[in-house]
């Protein structure tokens, strides 16, 4: 008994195998090519020109987003372009990649050739990517982003205006603009007369659409001067229905169709209904307070 014991705790442990790492991955280089513009370059170099970089995909993530900050942060610190949430909701980062203007942080690389970035075309360009928005955000100011009421009293930012459901419903694909001018600068309308002196501008199809948006509202009552802005030849009537925009819409939007709206509405085609609820309720300030807030009476900590 006690040899068979010694014999069996006296075996050597079986040896492990040593497992072999995997090899590494092999690098997945990708070039990039993106347009250089520095206003306050020397008089020697160039102030506009097309620089390449190669970045290994393997250590990047799947974006064109991703890409430029992987070039910003190793490669060259000088490069600037806009960038914010990072997912398709701020549209801070509107470019042209490959000759379509998209937003650069939800435009997946393609591993094969090569990648073409420039700013929005014809914009006024501050520096490489970055394009001066302030004749944009002008003509979008122009078309008056909030609701109109003729009534005259009501306590501002303490009541709600009421609004049907299903009126609710019909500003669906429209409200989710985020204004990163991808259709407006894809638009070859927008290219000729977007920047001329108002009112013989043609305001795009951003500020359109979202002037359609408040026509529709069934809580706005400035139906009838909205249209009024808009009976010039440049406002609406320049639009060819080419719909770029609605082919670059990173949102997946529509205003060539809302451009066609206006259209029938201004030429009395069309009539906004009667909306199926009105008027306004009180607003209760303890429902927009979180119920950890100790600050409030009723609140329990």
């Amino acid at each position: 008994m006690f040899c068979t014991m010694q014999r069996y705790f006296s075996k050597e442990p079986p040896k492990k195998e040593d497992k072999k790492e995997p090899p590494p991955p092999k690098p997945k280089m990708k070039r990039f090519k993106i347009y250089r513009f520095n206003p306050e370059g020397n008089q020697n170099v160039k102030k506009h020109y097309m620089q390449e970089y190669t970045v290994n995909l393997n250590e990047c993530g799947p974006m064109v987003l991703d890409a430029l900050e992987k070039i910003k942060s190793e490669h060259d610190c000088t490069l600037t372009f806009r960038r914010s949430c990072r997912e398709g909701i701020c549209g801070s980062c509107g470019m042209n990649i490959n000759g379509v203007n998209s937003l650069a942080c939800i435009t997946k690389i393609k591993t094969k050739g090569k990648t073409k970035i420039y700013p929005l075309p014809h914009m006024y360009v501050i520096k490489d990517l970055v394009v001066d928005f302030t004749r944009f955000l002008d003509q979008h100011r122009r078309i008056r982003p909030y609701l109109i009421k003729n009534e005259d009293k009501f306590d501002e930012g303490q009541e709600y205006f009421l609004q049907s459901i299903k009126d609710r419903e019909k500003l669906d694909g429209h409200i989710e603009c985020i204004l990163c001018a991808c259709c407006s600068t894809s638009c070859p309308e927008y290219w000729w007369h977007g920047h001329s002196n108002p009112p013989k501008d043609f305001l795009g199809p951003a500020a359109l659409l979202n002037a359609y948006r408040y026509i529709i509202d069934s809580r706005d009552s400035g139906t009838a001067s909205r249209l009024d802005q808009l009976r010039n030849y440049y406002s609406v009537y320049r639009c060819h229905q080419i719909n770029n925009c609605t082919n670059c819409c990173p949102k997946k939007l529509k205003p060539g169709k809302a451009i066609a709206h206006l259209r029938l509405f201004l030429a009395g085609l069309k009539k906004k209904p009667k909306p199926e609820m009105g008027g306004t309720i009180k607003s209760d300030p303890e429902k927009g307070v979180r119920g950890n807030d100790c600050t409030t009476k009723k609140s329990k900590c």
